[in-house]
């Protein structure tokens, strides 16, 4: 299975930022997502299971399931193509904000007329 189909499910997605804070039970999981059933949930981190991005670990009678982040390499690797492009246009935005934020505290013009209070 590949990571990038894995991670095309908005739900997949979900259940990985959950295990981004911290190794969850497949109860905790099927639990996180009420309108989800218990073999929708299988399915799912079957998938992710399949594409090298969580771990599952017997503890006693249940099945403890964590990133694996090893298995986030191949998407960070196509991610990183891109890093340089998103940075120079977020430095690029920045100076153009610095920027408008300098000219706005510029004092006025004093030639500019302003309207009298009647």
């Amino acid at each position: 299975m590949d990571a990038f189909v894995a991670i095309a499910d908005p739900t997949r997605r979900q259940v990985m930022e959950l295990l981004r804070s911290g190794d969850r039970t497949a109860g905790e999981l099927v639990a996180a997502f009420p309108r989800l059933s218990q073999p929708a949930m299988s399915k799912h981190l079957r998938v992710l299971r399949e594409a090298g991005l969580v771990n599952v670990r017997p503890k006693e009678q249940r099945r403890i399931y964590s990133l694996r982040p090893e298995g986030l390499a191949e998407l960070d690797r196509w991610i990183s193509q891109y890093r340089s492009h998103w940075q120079s246009r977020l430095e690029a935005l920045e100076r153009h904000l610095e920027r408008r934020a300098a000219s706005r505290l510029q004092p006025k013009s004093p030639h500019i007329r302003t309207r009298k209070k009647r």
